[in-house]
């Protein structure tokens, strides 16, 4: 049986570009009910130090990294995957991690914010673990006279 595939500025493709931005727009209403021009300011200053600082960044460690590998691109892939995700857990939970607003999420949630840094430790740890094993079992069906 062929496989169908929609193409790109098909009917289907145009209702669910139309959703998406009838949800961005409901979401853009709701979230500037509150303060508009914090909130302006916090996304203008969120895409400045992405595109200024973040990706400059993690684009030079991209670079390191297949510089380092040396041409094994087999490794580079099963290193950007969980550094990125990583990354991005380091990202949205950066505030807890380092402890800079514990009391204000204490009194706000009544739990603790301790153990957020050994958790994101742990996670990041788990997936590089991950990450390794299945590189193993790659090379490893790979490598000529694997399991015989």
């Amino acid at each position: 049986m062929p496989e169908r595939r929609s193409r790109p500025g098909s009917p289907f493709h145009l209702l669910v570009l139309l959703c998406s931005f009838a949800l961005c727009a409901y979401a853009g209403v709701r979230l500037l009910d509150g303060d508009r021009l914090m909130i302006t300011v916090w996304f203008v200053g969120a895409a400045l130090i992405h595109d200024l600082v973040l990706l400059p960044l993690y684009a030079a460690a991209d670079r390191a990294l297949i510089t380092v590998t040396a041409g094994r691109t087999a490794w580079v892939n099963h290193i950007r995957v969980p550094a990125a995700l990583s990354g991005l857990l380091l990202l949205v939970w950066f505030p807890l991690i380092t402890g800079r607003v514990s009391e204000r999420y204490a009194s706000v949630s009544a739990l603790s914010a301790d153990g957020f840094a050994a958790r994101w430790l742990l996670i990041t740890a788990a997936l590089f673990a991950g990450s390794a094993v299945l590189f193993a079992v790659r090379v490893g069906r790979r490598r000529p006279g694997a399991g015989e």
